[in-house]
């Protein structure tokens, strides 16, 4: 196995595209109906380490007799690099297209229509705010119904008047002064302000009267375009977190352009994603419960704004049933409202699946729209995500770990009827390795007193043809958060690991998303215990059920809490494992207790209630290191490779050095890969190429 050949191989399985968004326009022609998709694709690209975006457009045409039925697909249009767009969005009626990119420095905003640029506003010029923000926490980008207006969310522009005041001895007194941000992911979010266009003067003006102890973001205009729904985020006393963490407080307001701002969601709550309905009756939200698990099941809220009435849509599901929808964990799309504004559509984790679902506002029944939850590995896809729907036309990206992203499209369906699903773009290759879903049942020793009852799952991806040997080495994945899941979709790694001859499994231990809020619970206080033995119970049943497989060539890897996981197995089952690759792993709960940006999750997930003026005692942070990898370094023998991000705010990159450190000091195998620019996701393009060719190494070196 050489360096050229792994490099290719990820860059075959990297480098292929994947949809990212869509949008949905209608032709308003008598028969027959003609729909135009355009799709954003993301493409990672090797030789120059980038990440590319471009747009494709696709033409269906529908039966003259039958608008809900596709005819015909045309051959898609031409790719259209877009690279450098920050945010992008198209008018409800015309189709102008709004973006802010940057170009040598500066955020433009421009404005497209069918004869080319329309409006182009400098908005560093203009000096109104900071720079705009383009995440996907605070960031949108929302045209008014008139299509006069626009809506974004910016850093606050810095009081210039203290630059002047005193003769600049003001500004020199606080130009060091500590400025708190939104942490790991959101670095220089601080201050976020919602900006308003006026495209008919090209005026840009920032709306007065958001509380001075909230953060606004996810801003769109309300019905008659006088008023702005946004999510608030409280600030005080200080920031945790944001990012990968739906239990922050949190909550819904409505604010006219004159500065008079309510509150419309309860108190002492996390809420998330504002979605109108086309008939502009009804606004859906997310919400969830604030600090205990930082990333739960959420309940799904309608407000009539003609009542002012919230009730809930979709409750939190605690402990689903075989088959059934197992709750809501996942954002919604920016677009997810039938035409008639009495369905939502939305993708979420289901076991180790993730499925497309539909609920009736009138019947608050939930179907699913694919056909991928019978944990059967002769389903073609088991990843079904939402992209978008608009004129009752659905756009879905789909995958499997042996078929890449897929983009497909179908109507949403009458009560009682299938939806017939037509492929729009098949992917560029498929691969031949195998993959199945193994449910796994804790024994009664290892079940929880507080939470029985519960089990978890795996997927298995097997290369189709082994090195040669006669039984295949088997890596075990698993994935951080922990409350996050490794549902049946291509995975990058998983895929090139496959097509260099080794079995991949992928553990959704109980605490992953997808198995009810019982799951999740569960986990609290249990880290390092119950997550380990399940992914040994895992990989137990994985060796039992397929003979195939080589108990004698087992590796861990994973990355954050699943590095911490691969740490505790090499550690708690010394005599198993043969190597081990960790990226940013959490190593001693303790130490990392004051270098987090998400503090709280720290407390709780070692089982103590967490509050903002807590002080560490001496039981919690005994109780922190016990739950860690740490506490079992002695006992490593596998050789260990870990990959550290130096810009990680999440995970201190010290938590690795901490492990590096004890294994060298006992001459344990250890290799550290360093990367000063990254942050916790370690997600650059050539980063990621290091962290692939690496591992592959490492775990060929030692197998």
């Amino acid at each position: 196995m050489e360096t050229r050949q792994i490099t290719g191989v990820y860059g075959e399985v990297s480098g292929l595209p994947a949809p990212v968004s869509a949008h949905v326009r209608e032709e308003q022609l008598q028969e027959p109906r003609i729909y135009t998709v355009t799709a954003e694709w993301s493409q990672s690209e090797l030789v120059r380490c980038s990440r590319l975006r471009y747009l494709q457009e696709f033409t269906l045409i529908s039966e003259s007799n039958n608008h809900k039925s596709i005819r015909t697909v045309l051959p898609p249009g031409p790719c259209v690099s877009v690279s450098g767009e920050l945010l992008s969005g198209f008018s409800p009626i015309r189709g102008l297209r709004a973006v802010i990119r940057d170009t040598s420095g500066h955020q433009l905003l421009e404005i497209w229509n069918c004869h080319g640029l329309r409006k182009c506003l400098n908005l560093t010029a203009l000096n109104k705010h900071g720079r705009a923000y383009d995440d996907a926490q605070f960031g949108c980008l929302s045209w008014s119904e008139c299509e006069n207006k626009l809506l974004y969310v910016a850093e606050r522009s810095k009081n210039a008047s203290a630059e002047t005041q005193d003769g600049g001895h003001a500004w020199r007194k606080d130009r060091s002064l500590y400025c708190e941000d939104w942490g790991e992911g959101l670095t220089n979010r601080s201050e976020p302000a919602i900006c308003v266009v006026d495209l008919e003067i090209g005026a840009v003006s920032v709306l007065e009267g958001v509380p001075p102890d909230v953060s606004p973001g996810q801003a769109l205009w309300a019905p008659g375009s006088q008023s702005v729904f946004f999510i608030g985020w409280y600030h005080e006393p200080f920031r945790l977190g944001l990012k990968f963490c739906s239990n922050r407080r949190s909550a819904l307001f409505k604010i006219d352009l004159c500065g008079h701002c309510e509150r419309l969601s309860g108190e002492n709550l996390s809420v998330s994603n504002p979605r109108l309905s086309p008939d502009g009756s009804t606004l859906i939200y997310l919400q969830g419960a604030v600090f205990g698990p930082h990333n739960q099941c959420l309940s799904l809220q309608q407000l009539d704004l003609e009542s002012g009435e919230t009730s809930t849509l979709l409750d939190v599901v605690s402990r689903p049933q075989a088959g059934d929808f197992a709750g809501l964990y996942e954002a919604l799309p920016s677009c997810c409202w039938s035409a008639d504004s009495q369905r939502v559509m939305f993708s979420s984790a289901c076991r180790n699946w993730k499925g497309l679902f539909l609920v009736d506002r009138r019947s608050k029944i939930v179907t699913s729209l694919s056909d991928n939850l019978s944990d059967s590995s002769s389903q073609l896809y088991g990843s079904w995500k939402l992209l978008t729907v608009q004129r009752d036309l659905m756009v879905v990206c789909c995958s499997s770990p042996n078929t890449p992203p897929t983009l497909r499209v179908g109507f949403v369906p009458r009560a009682g009827e299938a939806v017939s699903w037509q492929t729009l773009q098949e992917p560029v290759m498929t691969f031949d390795f195998s993959w199945k879903v193994l449910d796994v049942t804790p024994p009664s020793d290892e079940e929880n007193a507080n939470y029985p009852g519960l089990d978890f799952g795996a997927v298995l991806v097997k290369p189709s043809r082994p090195l040669g040997e006669t039984r295949t080495p088997l890596v075990v994945f698993i994935h951080g958060g922990p409350h996050s899941q490794f549902p049946a979709e291509w995975n990058s790694t998983t895929a090139g690991l496959a097509k260099l001859g080794f079995a991949v499994l992928m553990v959704n231990y109980r605490g992953s998303t997808g198995f009810g809020q019982h799951s999740i619970l569960s986990l609290i206080g249990q880290i390092g215990s119950q997550d380990v033995k399940d992914v040994q119970r895992a990989v137990l049943t994985a060796l039992e059920r397929d003979p195939n497989l080589d108990p004698d060539r087992l590796a861990a890897i994973g990355g954050s809490h699943g590095g911490f996981l691969a740490c505790h197995l090499l550690g708690q089952y010394p005599e198993s494992y043969r190597v081990c690759a960790a990226r940013n792993p959490v190593i001693n709960a303790a130490t990392l207790l004051g270098t987090s940006d998400i503090v709280d999750w720290r407390y709780t997930s070692a089982g103590f209630h967490y509050s903002y003026d807590q002080i560490p005692t001496a039981e919690a942070l005994a109780a922190m290191l016990q739950k860690s990898p740490i506490a079992h370094a002695a006992k490593i023998k596998a050789p260990v490779l870990l990959m550290l991000g130096g810009r990680d705010r999440r995970v201190s990159p010290h938590q690795g050095m901490e492990l590096y450190k004890a294994l060298k000091s006992r001459g344990s195998p250890v290799r550290l890969l360093w990367f000063p620019e990254d942050g916790h996701s370690l997600s650059g393009v050539d980063t990621q190429v290091d962290c692939f060719l690496n591992t592959a190494l490492w775990l060929h070196q030692h197998l």
